[in-house]
């Protein structure tokens, strides 16, 4: 309603744009509207390449506008929803059209959650509309969060993590002002070689390192966790997200992911986050802020059992090292770190180098990055292109992986 004045006990209709909705997270978003019909609407959808499911999205949620990867795909989705009979939906594709569905007018809150850059443009075309943004995704903001964090806090846009660490943070950092933090601790599972003799992870296979013992997550997030290169993009992206220098952002290995990070005050107390390990609860958080909507998302205290917390060993993962040394550079280090760690990655997986393969490379890729500051998003996507053909350079240098 134009006049902002609603009826006792009406709610204000959030219209939600999902930013890769036929993912883990989008589909995760798309139970939490269907949840809550009352306070939740879907306005539009990016969905990539997933045309069976961008479809049934179309059926059941009747978006204003739904983006797919490529022009070919939105003629094939248009014609049939047309044949369908699913008129006034707005098909549109790639970059422009990622765009054109987080800015429409409609839109009250937008959900990031492509993988990688994709949807960069999008999220930093979201954010200078005015459009609140739930971050899932690392990447956006480890490349480009200079950018964003400038535009969003010079346009008074709320930035709000869905990432469940940093999620985690933004509900500790209410007990407290920006002022009164010491540092904020963010929790590493320690992956499945947190164990591992120094000497073995030359022999670490991809079966291995694919073996996470806590979480189930896609291949490259899965190899980051056993890296830990994935906290350390979490690193760079705490120090955008809540404006702190990267001494005050720390790791702690908790293997029993119970306690999703904890923020540590001036004064010595120390405030902890714990929950279920689902990730419709930060969604939830992020979508209904400032507000604690009431769910079924409980946590059984009597799961706790052991809690342990120690530190991260630096020799035995080199990946976090080189962030911190990114971070502290920012600009195209930051760039730099997530172009060649997912180079290296894709490297691995298939077999072309080892597992120790994946720090050596972010390094040289780092070491042969000059330092700068990029002002504009193309500036950041033309550096992402540069260091990537440098790790290319740097993965083909490598003798064969012998299995």
């Amino acid at each position: 309603m134009d006049s902002g004045v609603f009826p006792a006990g009406q709610l204000a209709l959030k219209h939600i744009c999902i930013l890769g909705s036929t993912g883990s997270i989008g589909t995760s978003t798309l139970s939490i509207i269907e949840r809550y019909p009352e306070r939740f609407a879907v306005a539009s959808l990016a969905a990539g390449t997933n045309l069976d499911l961008a479809f049934a999205q179309c059926q059941r949620w009747r978006p204003l506008a739904v983006s797919m990867a490529t022009e070919t795909m939105a003629c094939d989705l248009a014609s049939r929803l047309k044949a369908a009979g699913l008129g006034g939906i707005e098909v549109v594709h790639g970059t422009a059209g990622t765009v054109h569905a987080a800015t429409l007018s409609r839109v009250d809150f937008v959900v990031s959650a492509i993988v990688g850059l994709a949807g960069l443009e999008a999220t930093y075309a979201a954010v200078a509309a005015g459009k609140p943004v739930g971050l899932a995704n690392k990447e956006a903001m480890v490349a480009a969060g200079e950018i964003l964090t400038r535009l969003a806090r010079t346009g008074n846009v709320p930035l709000l993590p869905i990432d469940s660490e940093h999620n985690a943070i933004h509900q500790c950092l209410r007990g407290g002002a920006a002022q009164e933090v010491r540092r904020i601790w963010l929790t590493a599972s320690g992956g499945p070689f947190r164990q591992l003799p120094l000497d073995q992870f030359q022999y670490v296979t991809v079966e291995q390192a694919l073996r996470h013992p806590t979480w189930i997550m896609g291949r490259r997030v899965t190899i980051d966790s056993a890296t830990m290169l994935n906290k350390g993009l979490e690193i760079i992206e705490a120090c955008r997200l809540f404006d702190l220098p990267p001494s005050a952002v720390r790791v702690t290995v908790h293997p029993q992911s119970t306690v999703h990070s904890l923020v540590e005050f001036v004064d010595g107390s120390i405030l902890a986050q714990i929950s279920v390990t689902d990730m419709r609860l930060p969604i939830l958080y992020a979508m209904s802020f400032p507000e604690r909507v009431p769910s079924e998302l409980t946590f059984d205290l009597a799961a706790l059992g052991q809690l342990s917390f120690q530190p991260p060993d630096f020799e035995r993962f080199p990946c976090l090292r080189l962030a911190y040394q990114a971070a502290e550079s920012g600009g195209a280090a930051c760039i730099a770190l997530n172009a060649a760690d997912e180079v290296a990655v894709g490297a691995f997986l298939e077999g072309t180098i080892p597992f120790t393969g994946i720090p050596r490379t972010i390094e040289q890729v780092l070491e042969a990055t000059p330092s700068r500051h990029p002002e504009t998003i193309q500036e950041v996507l033309q550096l992402d292109e540069e260091t990537r053909r440098i790790a290319h350079s740097v993965v083909s240098g490598f003798s064969p992986v012998l299995r």
